[in-house]
């Protein structure tokens, strides 16, 4: 039996800003583009890997969901903390500084971490964290 990752939701303030961080800045392809009412859902994924995306949504839209619950989830996402995704990469150094060039907010700059990993940090322009590491 084989389990993969097939889909990571992270949640997006705007739709607009998201695409052009995930597609232009990362170079992901758009898979899917749907909107209702005011919303959208983006479904993105590094290309020639067509079974991993990330889907990129309006948060706390769930109708069972409490407006103070709402408004917690909103407060999260404003202070940087609610969403996260670890990327991989073969050349750390390169995309960060793409990634600087293009203006991403910077978390943690390239470092040799303690545990063995080589990595980086930043936000997306809704605040989710993103690591990236880099590929042995």
């Amino acid at each position: 039996m084989n389990i993969s990752i097939h889909y990571a939701f992270l949640p997006h303030t705007d739709a607009e800003a998201a695409l052009g961080f995930y597609r232009d800045v990362l170079g992901f392809e758009v898979r899917n583009d749907v909107g209702y009412e005011d919303m959208r859902w983006i479904t993105v994924g590094p290309a020639g890997q067509p079974g991993t995306s990330i889907v990129l949504h309006p948060p706390a839209t769930d109708p069972g969901i409490t407006d103070e619950e709402r408004r917690t989830v909103l407060e999260l996402i404003a202070k940087g903390s609610y969403g996260a995704v670890t990327l991989a990469t073969d050349d750390l150094d390169a995309l960060f500084e793409r990634l600087q060039a293009a203006g991403a907010e910077v978390v943690q700059e390239p470092i040799d971490q303690d545990y063995g990993v080589r990595d980086c940090a930043f936000r997306d322009p809704t605040g989710n964290l993103i690591r990236v590491n880099q590929l042995p």
